[in-house]
């Protein structure tokens, strides 16, 4: 049987998602609290990989079993033995042919920006904090030259072995939410760091230090030197990763609005038990519950 898990995670302590030697590591964790819980050696896979100090609102992971789980059960279980900056919010039975990676129609990410003069001690673990006022309309104008499928070179990282630099956003926005300016991106998939690559150059626009043209030119230069400086991994978050009709999005009428997928945000804006399992051998207990939903910055 196959289950699939909803996670977030406050990636600042550590080395991105994927199993690293002597690397802390949030598969790390969870395979282990995995393996802990069902008595074997229990691996995930993953719908989207993140890199060091980013971190997930609505990452999506699947493991194999060979007994039922009471999913509720298994959820409180789960989120007993994982790390505090780690948790699940969501266990469901899938079929057997679902894969977390190849399955997904898109990502989406967000990443905020704390424009204000002054740094915030609450939010340094997840923002990036530019003092300068930033142009929030010259940057939401540059953004939208990104949507459709576009070659990518100039944002992707100049260590990227991807097969093909091009891509297919569906959307890319900037909005202000008080202190906070937030560039929210979906694609298909994503290049390695390429968000990160892309909200840099934004932040160009934002500060005066790029015009539109100048912008424009640097995506269709190809060319990753022209582009703007790798901004840090804090303020990065991917929000949610999206299949078809039975697609999962985040709780975003439970999150403030400066972490809400931009579909609510645009409405906002417009509108102005661990040991029984263990005793019960791999597996765990019985049942299952409802269903949720490939790329990397």
């Amino acid at each position: 049987m196959q289950y699939k898990l909803v996670l977030e995670y406050d990636g600042t302590g550590y080395r991105g998602w994927q199993v690293q030697p002597a690397a802390r590591t949030v598969q790390g964790e969870v395979e282990a609290a995995l393996s802990r819980l069902l008595n074997m050696p229990t691996r995930v896979r993953v719908g989207g990989r993140t890199d060091a100090g980013v971190h997930a609102r609505g990452q999506v992971a699947s493991f194999r079993t060979p007994r039922p789980l009471d999913s509720a059960r298994f959820r409180h279980s789960l989120n007993c033995v994982l790390p505090a900056d780690v948790s699940v919010s969501d266990v469901a039975e899938v079929p057997e042919a679902f894969d977390p990676r190849s399955d997904a129609r898109s990502r989406v990410y967000r990443y905020r920006i704390w424009n204000r003069p002054y740094p915030s001690a609450l939010h340094a673990r997840f923002a990036w904090h530019v003092p300068r006022a930033l142009d929030r309309a010259a940057m939401h104008e540059a953004a939208a030259l990104l949507v459709g499928e576009h070659d990518f070179s100039s944002f992707q990282g100049a260590d990227s072995v991807e097969r093909t630099p091009w891509r297919i956003v569906l959307r890319s926005e900037v909005a202000r939410d008080e202190g906070f300016l937030i560039y929210d991106v979906e694609a298909r998939s994503f290049a390695r760091h390429m968000v990160r690559n892309i909200v840099g150059t934004l932040v160009d626009v934002g500060r005066g230090a790029l015009s539109l043209d100048e912008f424009s030119r640097i995506f269709a230069a190809r060319d990753r030197s022209r582009a703007g400086a790798t901004a840090p991994p804090q303020g990065l978050f991917l929000v949610a990763v999206r299949y078809g009709a039975s697609g999962m999005t985040a709780d975003s009428d439970l999150l403030p609005l400066a972490l809400r997928p931009f579909d609510t945000l645009r409405q906002a804006q417009s509108g102005t038990e661990l040991k029984a399992l263990q005793a019960q051998g791999p597996g765990g207990g019985s049942e299952s519950a409802p269903d949720v939903t490939r790329g990397r910055t």
